[in-house]
Formats: C-alpha cells, sequence, structure tokens
C-alpha cells in the first residue's frame, strides 16, 4: 500500500516514531513534515501547508491511507482536499494530547487546541494511542472538558472517539547492552525534556539528600531545554551536584547517548506527566534498573517484567522514596550484582517494544481499516 505521513512536528519522538516505522515497514510511504518548532504556529497551519504540498505530488502518488499525528488538524485537512482525498481511510496517533497536557498557569490553556484535538479523533477512521493509560485520560478528560461548555455539550462524540481505538505502543532499536561494567559508583540516569511537566525538582532533590547519606555516586542527566530558556533548577542542580556529574545536557551523537543508557546503572524518571516514556525504555533495554512513579504509563509498559518486579521498579513519587531504594540499589551494587539475582528485563522490554514487533502489527492495522 501507498502511505501519506503526515508529521506537523518533525522531531523528537514524533521523527523517532515515524523513521522507525517507515524503515521497517512494508508498504510505500510518502512523508511530508514540518520543521519541529513553533508547536502551536504547526497546528494553526500544517492543514493549509499540507493540503498544498499533497496536491502537489498527486500527479506522481496515488495514496490508500493518510497517517497523520496529532499535531495536525485533520478535520481541516480533509474539509480542504474534500475532492481528492475524502475517500482515503484516514488514521491519527496521538503521541500527546492538548486536553490533559499540564500548563503552569491556567491563562496558557487555549481551548482551540483541545477542539482542534477532538476533531481530528471524531474523523478519522481510527485513533491510535500510544498507551491504554493515555487513551483513558484523553476520554476522561474530554468528558470533564465538555461538561464545562456552556450549552451542546456533544458528549456523545466520547463513545465515538473510543468505539475507534487503539493501542499501538512505538518501537526503539537494540541499544546495546554493555558485557561488563567499569567499576566505579553507582551511576544514576535522568533523561527527559528539561522542562516543567518531567518535574526535575523531586529528582534533584533525591540527588541532595543522596548526598547526604554518604552515598557514592555519579549522575547523567539529558535531554534539553526550549526556546523559552533552561528551568533555573537546572543550573542550581548543577552548581551543587558538579563534581558529581559524568554527562548534562543535550547529546548530540546517537553514539553518545547509547554509551551513556549502557553505562547506567540506574534510570529513574519523576516525571508528572508522561504518555508512555520511550527514554525508560531505551535505558531499560541497555540493562539500566528503572525506578519510575507508579502513575500515568509506567504501571502499564513496565509490567512486561511480571508484578514482583513491577513492585521494585515503581516507587510512590516522592523523593524520599526513591532515595531509599537508590540506597537498597547502591547496597546490592556494592555486594556486585544490582539485581539481586534477578533477570533483567532488557530482553523482555525488547521483544514487545522492539520495531521489529510492533511495526508488523501497524502495518497490519493499517490493511485492515474498513470505512462504514
Amino acid at each position: 500500500m501507498n502511505i501519506l505521513g503526515l508529521e506537523p512536528y518533525y522531531g523528537g519522538s514524533h521523527k523517532a516514531f515515524l523513521d522507525g516505522w517507515i524503515q521497517n515497514s512494508r508498504h510505500s510511504w510518502t512523508l511530508l513534515t514540518l520543521p519541529a518548532s513553533k508547536w502551536k504556529w504547526r497546528m494553526r497551519h500544517s492543514a493549509v501547508t499540507f493540503t498544498k504540498q499533497a496536491q502537489e505530488q498527486l500527479s506522481q502518488t496515488k495514496w490508500d491511507r493518510i497517517f497523520c499525528s496529532d499535531m495536525l488538524n485533520l478535520a481541516e485537512f480533509l474539509g480542504l482536499t474534500r475532492q481528492t482525498f475524502a475517500y482515503i481511510p484516514t488514521v491519527v496517533y496521538f503521541h500527546e494530547n492538548q486536553l490533559t497536557y499540564p500548563v503552569v498557569h491556567e491563562k496558557d490553556y487555549d481551548y482551540h487546541f483541545a477542539f482542534s484535538n477532538m476533531n481530528t479523533a471524531l474523523v478519522a477512521n481510527q485513533v491510535w494511542f500510544n498507551s491504554a493509560f493515555h487513551r483513558d485520560s484523553f476520554l476522561s478528560e474530554l468528558n470533564r472538558f465538555l461538561r464545562r461548555m456552556p450549552d451542546h455539550q456533544p458528549l456523545d462524540v466520547i463513545d465515538t472517539i473510543s468505539g475507534k481505538s487503539e493501542i499501538h505502543y512505538p518501537g526503539i532499536d537494540d541499544p546495546g547492552r554493555k558485557s561488563n561494567r567499569t567499576p566505579g559508583p553507582l551511576r544514576i540516569l535522568w533523561a527527559a525534556r528539561w522542562e516543567h511537566d518531567k518535574n526535575p525538582h523531586t529528582f534533584f532533590k533525591a540527588m541532595e539528600m543522596l548526598a547526604e547519606t554518604g552515598i557514592d555516586f555519579q549522575i547523567s542527566v539529558i535531554g534539553g531545554g526550549n526556546a523559552r530558556g533552561i528551568l533555573p533548577v537546572f543550573e542550581q542542580a548543577r552548581a551543587k551536584l558538579q563534581n558529581r556529574i559524568i554527562h548534562w545536557g543535550y547529546l548530540d551523537s546517537r553514539v553518545d547517548y547509547l554509551d551513556a543508557l549502557q553505562n547506567a546503572d540506574v534510570a529513574i524518571s519523576t516525571a508528572e506527566h508522561e504518555f508512555f516514556g520511550i527514554a525508560m525504555i531505551e535505558a531499560i533495554s541497555a540493562g539500566a534498573y528503572p525506578l519510575a512513579p507508579n502513575r500515568l504509563a509506567y504501571p502499564e509498559v513496565l509490567s512486561t517484567a511480571g508484578k514482583k518486579q513491577l513492585n521494585d521498579f515503581l516507587y510512590d513519587g516522592s523523593e524520599h522514596e526513591l532515595v531509599r531504594k537508590l540506597q537498597r540499589l547502591a547496597e546490592q551494587l556494592h555486594s556486585g550484582d544490582i539485581w539481586n539475582g534477578k533477570e533483567s528485563p532488557a530482553q523482555k522490554m525488547l521483544q514487545k517494544f522492539s520495531w521489529q514487533h510492533t511495526v508488523p502489527i501497524m502495518d497490519q492495522a493499517l490493511e485492515e481499516i474498513t470505512v462504514s
């Protein structure tokens, strides 16, 4: 089949998802993209921009499916192209959504983008989410959102969207694992966007508390900021923890990124907003021991490890329990085995989330779409 892919925000997890799928897909893809910047502007203009670009390629390719991310207002795009694309089945993939994204200030919340997401989900033939947690939280928040409207609350759209929703986890490449650990103190990894929803304050508070216990450790804090500037907590923490830092900031090289994952003993998340957690899955697949808050998508995606290990991997979200678990892991590492005789879930994670597993499922799902 020929697939038209539309990605208004071609960067980060959006880019990694499409690149990994297309590279392993049995279908032929035409990919139209826009730079990963100015996300609000991308959501507003991308339907018009892609309309022109897609129509310019019509003489070369006829598409069997249209696939887009949640950053596109699909209803607008199909309205603008109804004479040429109305018959083509469509799928939208929700990496995130604008209904549940936490804003620092209520005035920053834009109802327009929430309605764009709703209309996109309504008009698509299928709605794919990257976790069941994401689907459920989206539909639940949509219900609350619509009930706040003054009249004509279209609550029936919730069942409509739910009825055509599917869960398709993103895939990962095998990051590889180091055969032998280089001697040294406990090495801790925190890999995320440097923004408030990833809750860096809890992580750095925990690192300060861990240092006060006398345990020797090192940290890699990788990811990066944004055009609005880096949160002050990062520079404050860097000054306090400078003698413990291995990596700090964005790693330009994929090789350097994988090396940071492979050398980590523990991968930590403190996120308050996460629909999948691909950095954590990659770190676990590289051999790191995960510690994630018992919320969001983590209980779902980490359940592959089994119920007993899942309890070990989750903490209550507080810096106090995080430090307690890190102390235990440091003791186990000092005894020679951070896993305390248990099996690492690395291979189980790869079996479930590798591109070789996820791509055939998504390819088949595209083929089986029916238009009622």
